[in-house]
């Protein structure tokens, strides 16, 4: 699935192509996760924002100011993309799942081959219709994700630092690569539930570092991501952790484990990241 970086890449692409453009058409395949692209044409578009791995679309009818968010979710394959070609030349192409024309010629597309994304319009900041969005916690980069905000909170419940980290409610944009990633740079056990407040600061810092290195790369590819121009990221080429069990450690050498954590594959190192 695509992760913040994945998520800040496309909308950096993206801003500058559809911003004061208006949406003139639109079309949406039959199913309620992407029946909303249509609710957007008349409008135009004030800006793209970004909120965890969500993109935020801000919509104004005339010369009002924004009332309305275009929101997507990329779910696990979902692509944006603008293009130039025409309307009647996209159309019946595979696993396209809705298109907007704009007023420049363009067309904006999302394709989704396994159809976990999401599309909605939403009045300006009402979010209660995406409980996930709602409930997100704060941006990794914002000054309200401190480390004595993410230790209260992990050592708040039972659950495992690594689960906590992916529910989104804690800091948002964090999934499974990048979860990996900054725990294994900041020496924590995915396994553990408590957290000192100086692996709490290291873990804070690693997880804006590997996230900021991320978007630097333009994403991760692995399978199926690619960014608005089609391109695929280069941050796979960077990973030390996620994804390379039986490897030896980057850091000191161990052979990294794996194993299933609360139905989501970990790696880690068994002697950098001891419990404690």
């Amino acid at each position: 699935m695509p992760e913040l970086p994945e998520v800040e890449t496309i909308r950096r692409q993206l801003v500058d192509r559809l911003t004061d453009r208006q949406i003139l058409d639109a079309w949406s395949f039959p199913s309620p996760k992407f029946s909303a692209a249509p609710a957007a044409v008349g409008a135009t578009v004030a800006d793209v924002t970004r909120r965890g791995k969500y993109l935020l679309v801000p919509l104004r009818r005339d010369d009002a100011p924004p009332t309305q968010e275009l929101i997507v979710h990329l779910g696990m394959t979902g692509r944006l993309a603008v293009t130039d070609r025409s309307v009647d030349r996209i159309e019946g192409e595979p696993h396209l799942r809705a298109w907007w024309s704009l007023g420049d010629g363009s067309v904006l597309t999302f394709h989704d081959v396994r159809r976990f994304g999401r599309i909605a319009v939403v009045d300006l900041g009402d979010h209660r219709s995406l409980p996930t969005l709602a409930a997100l916690g704060p941006e990794p980069d914002s000054e309200e994700f401190t480390a004595e905000h993410l230790r209260r909170r992990v050592n708040s419940g039972s659950r495992r630092i690594k689960t906590v980290l992916l529910s989104q409610r804690v800091v948002a944009g964090v999934g499974n690569i990048y979860a990996d990633e900054a725990l294994w740079r900041a020496g924590v056990d995915p396994r553990a539930r408590h957290l000192s407040r100086a692996a709490a600061a290291r873990l804070r810092d690693a997880i804006r570092d590997v996230l900021s290195e991320g978007v630097d790369n333009g994403g991760t590819t692995l399978r199926d991501y690619v960014d608005a121009d089609g391109s695929p990221g280069r941050n796979q080429h960077h990973l030390d952790c996620y994804g390379r069990a039986g490897r030896p450690c980057h850091r000191c050498g161990t052979e990294l484990r794996g194993a299933v954590v609360d139905a989501r594959s970990t790696s880690w190192c068994p002697d950098c990241q001891r419990r404690r």
